[in-house]
């Protein structure tokens, strides 16, 4: 076994087997929180058997599913452990649900396989021969309780503090336990001070001082404990990576410069801690909204219901989809990529897969404006959502005639692509440069009075110069972003995939991306004078309603999924329900409330 130099083992990794997985009973709301149990089978090396290392009270594993969608492992404190007499143990994890990692672990199942990295972290140490204090909040007890547990009984006094109920404290023997609930469910009602003081510290002089949980609690621990001149010991967390010390992406603010969390943490001394005074911008939190918030959005003078659109050349023209979901729940819906002609569209593979992403080069193939004029636009227009057509051509002179023929029709609004990178001539090539953009906007918009929203490719490299443009020259708002240009090589052929090397990625993959680009423009959106500010509608790797809200927040009135559609034909529904739940809790009445709060 290796040690680094402060004698710590290196943490080992592992695959362990799922022994159980529960809600814990006693954390409320039910299912809040969950207990995984993991055995992790001794090792063989050269044919002989060896133990597992145990973990030290304190320490962490980063914990990732063998079956997973999720990138990363996710940092998990110690609970409790047992060892059988065949040298394997239980590690029991005790896992608060907040996001997607930490509900994929809490759906193991017994018998699934897990990968385990660890144990990661120094630990806690007893520094005193006087009785301790020890204080765990919230999921912060695991850590704690685990250290206890390795006390000498009634050696200590625990003081839990939690929202609602209680859990996590089956194996402590306290002399004292101490449970403190926000509601009053367990214990004395209100939060940790009602219970413990600065004159409870002196009362009982305590050695030292051990504790995990919420930032705010930890800070008042370490001030009531230095008040009191009683060393205090804090579990810290950040997000991390490896948890081994390399990527140096869980760093704190110490007094003695930057420290990892994974390696000369989790547990600090209190003194190095909290010695900035930083303000923190608070989150946003209005009264949650009783009634059902107005998810409807106005876009060029155009109501929308609410803000999702399917995105063009992900949904057809809306029919399509019409058995498989209520489309008359959307907000909108663009229509497949149309030209004055009909499109046969590129030749050889459209469609490849990538991590996160879906490359296409499908290459306008559609039935001709007219054709969709005569029939297809008159079942989109039967719809309950706003039909946009998306209009693209290959010069100039197509995309003018193309806007002639739209406006002679009931078409509500336009969608001019000046962004598409999957053909030879217009698409894309428009929309590069300012000039070139100004000039097709401009014609476009003196053939039709209809409300008109330009699509632009992330490919410029002076994107929001061309979309200032596009503004000058009478766009009615901006939807960004087309796809992103890739590669793909088939690697047992030794060739390009797409016969037009180059093709067209969307997908999860792309949205931060695409966030920081909806973000710049709207920035730039605001500079203007207010009469001549449009609003933009954001595209690019939208899956939850979570990604939604980002791109609103980031100043997008609107947002456009796409590639989700084809892994999930309920997204869009998905994401409705979950804007609507959103802005029930967060207290927004309206989408207006929280568009562009970020920038504000």
């Amino acid at each position: 076994m290796l040690f680094d130099c402060e004698g710590f083992p290196y943490p080992v990794f592992a695959e362990g087997i799922v022994s159980g997985c529960k809600a814990v009973y006693g954390a409320q709301p039910m299912g809040s929180v969950y207990l995984l149990c993991v055995v992790i089978p001794q090792k063989s090396v050269d044919g002989i058997e060896k133990p597992v290392q145990r973990p030290a009270p304190g320490q962490f594993y980063m914990l990732h599913a063998v079956r997973s969608d999720v990138l990363l492992g996710r940092p998990v404190s110690v609970y409790h452990v047992d060892k059988s007499l065949f040298g394997e143990i239980e590690i029991q994890f005790l896992i608060l649900v907040k996001g997607k990692g930490t509900k994929e672990l809490c759906n193991l199942n017994e018998g699934d396989k897990i990968n385990l990295l660890g144990p990661c972290g120094n630990k806690f140490n007893r520094t005193s021969e006087q009785k301790v204090l020890i204080v765990g909040g919230g999921i912060g007890v695991a850590p704690v309780a685990g250290f206890a547990e390795t006390l000498t009984d009634k050696s200590y006094d625990f003081y839990a503090s939690f929202k609602s109920g209680s859990y996590g404290l089956d194996y402590i023997k306290p002399e004292k336990l101490i449970i403190t609930t926000d509601d009053g469910s367990v214990g004395i009602k209100g939060m940790l001070p009602v219970a413990l003081t600065e004159d409870v510290i002196k009362k009982e002089k305590y050695g030292a001082v051990y504790a995990c949980g919420p930032a705010p609690m930890l800070k008042y621990v370490k001030k009531i404990s230095e008040a009191c001149g009683v060393k205090c010991w804090l579990s810290m967390e950040a997000r991390m990576a490896c948890g081994v010390g390399c990527c140096l992406g869980c760093t704190i603010d110490t007094s003695e410069g930057k420290k990892r969390c994974c390696k000369e943490g989790p547990v600090f001394d209190s003194r190095i801690l909290y010695n900035d005074d930083k303000d923190v911008k608070p989150s946003v939190q209005n009264k949650p909204f009783d009634d059902n918030p107005d998810l409807s959005v106005t876009i060029a003078g155009v109501k929308f219901s609410n803000p999702v659109i399917a995105c063009s050349g992900t949904f057809g023209f809306g029919s399509e989809y019409a058995t498989v979901f209520n489309v008359n729940k959307l907000g909108g819906i663009a229509s497949k990529g149309l030209t004055l002609e009909p499109r046969q569209g590129n030749d050889g593979i459209r469609i490849w897969e990538t991590p996160s992403g879906l490359m296409n080069s499908i290459g306008l193939q559609n039935p001709g404006i007219a054709h969709f004029i005569q029939n297809e636009l008159p079942l989109m227009m039967s719809l309950r959502p706003v039909s946009i057509a998306n209009l693209s051509g290959s010069d100039l002179e197509s995309y003018v005639k193309g806007a002639e023929l739209l406006d002679k029709s009931p078409v509500p609004m336009i969608e001019l692509n000046i962004s598409c990178p999957n053909v030879s001539a217009g698409g894309a090539a428009f929309g590069m440069f300012c000039s070139a953009a100004k000039d097709v906007v401009k014609a476009v918009r003196a053939a039709t009075s209809k409300p008109l929203i330009v699509k632009l490719t992330p490919q410029s490299h002076e994107l929001n110069e061309v979309a200032l443009a596009c503004i000058e020259a009478g766009a009615d708002g901006i939807s960004l972003c087309n796809s992103f240009q890739g590669i793909a090589i088939d690697i047992e052929r030794g060739v390009p995939v797409f016969d037009k090397i180059k093709a067209g990625l969307g997908g999860p993959a792309v949205r931060p991306i695409a966030v920081r680009l909806v973000y710049e423009l709207v920035e730039e959106i605001n500079r203007l004078p207010e009469e001549k500010r449009v609003p933009v509608i954001a595209i690019g790797g939208i899956s939850c309603w979570e990604d939604a809200v980002e791109f609103i927040m980031a100043g997008a009135s609107a947002v456009e999924i796409g590639t989700a559609t084809f892994s999930n034909p309920n997204v869009m529904l998905e994401v409705i329900d979950g804007l609507e739940a959103f802005m029930k809790r967060k207290g927004y009445s309206s989408i207006e409330e929280f568009r562009g709060i970020v920038h504000r």
